[in-house]
C-alpha cells in the first residue's frame, strides 16, 4: 500500500505544469472531447510506466539494499531541483489530422519520455517491491492531475497557482529523497 500511496502522490504533485499536463490541456483545447483523451493519456501512461517500472526493476536487481535506497534518494533529491523549473510545451504537438484517442495516445506516449514522471517510475520501481503498486499508482496520479485540465480546460489552467505548486513538488521529492537516503544510511549502519 506504501508503493502505491507513495507513487500517486509523487507523480499526481510532479505533473502539476508538466509538459505532459500541458499537453492535455491543449488537447482538451483542440478536440473538446475529454473521454477519448482520457481513455489515450490512460493507455500512453499505462504503455510507458510499465516499461519504465521494468527498466528500475532490473536496475533494483543489481543494487544492495542500501546503495538502493540511496540512489533512489538522490533520483529523488535531483526531481526536486527539476520540478523548480516550469516546463513548456513546444510546437503543436503534431497531432493535426488525427482522432483524439489516437493523437493523444501517440503524443502523450513520446511527450513521458525522459519526462520527470516517467524517471520518477524508474526509481520507485526499483525502490519498492511490488512493480504493480508502482505502476497502478504512477498512473493514477497521472490521471488525477489530468482530468480536471482535461475536463475544465484553459479555465481551470488559468486559475492553478502553477508556481506553488511546483514548490509542492520540490518539497515532496526532497522529503522523499531524505527517507530514502535515512533507510541507506540505515542499512549502513
Amino acid at each position: 500500500m506504501e508503493a502505491f500511496l507513495v507513487s500517486i502522490t509523487t507523480v499526481g504533485i510532479a505533473e502539476i505544469g508538466d509538459r505532459t499536463q500541458l499537453l492535455s490541456l491543449l488537447l482538451a483545447v483542440h478536440y473538446r472531447k475529454p473521454w477519448p483523451i482520457l481513455a489515450g493519456v490512460l493507455l500512453a501512461t499505462l504503455a510507458n510506466h510499465t516499461l519504465a517500472g521494468m527498466i528500475g526493476r532490473w536496475f533494483g536487481k543489481f543494487m544492495t539494499p542500501g546503495l538502493l535506497d540511496a540512489a533512489v534518494g538522490a533520483s529523488m533529491l535531483a526531481m526536486a531541483l527539476w520540478s523548480l523549473r516550469p516546463d513548456r510545451l513546444d510546437g503543436d504537438a503534431g497531432v493535426r489530422g488525427k482522432g483524439a484517442f489516437l493523437a493523444t495516445l501517440m503524443a502523450f506516449f513520446i511527450a513521458e519520455i525522459g519526462d520527470k514522471t516517467q524517471l520518477a517510475t524508474v526509481a520507485l520501481a526499483a525502490g519498492y517491491s511490488s512493480l504493480a503498486a508502482v505502476i497502478a499508482g504512477t498512473t493514477a496520479g497521472m490521471l488525477a492531475a489530468n482530468a480536471p485540465v482535461v475536463f475544465t480546460g484553459k479555465a481551470f489552467a488559468e486559475r492553478l497557482p502553477v508556481r506553488a505548486l511546483h514548490y509542492g513538488a520540490t518539497v515532496l521529492f526532497m522529503v522523499l529523497g531524505a527517507l530514502f537516503i535515512a533507510r541507506a544510511l540505515m542499512w549502513w549502519s
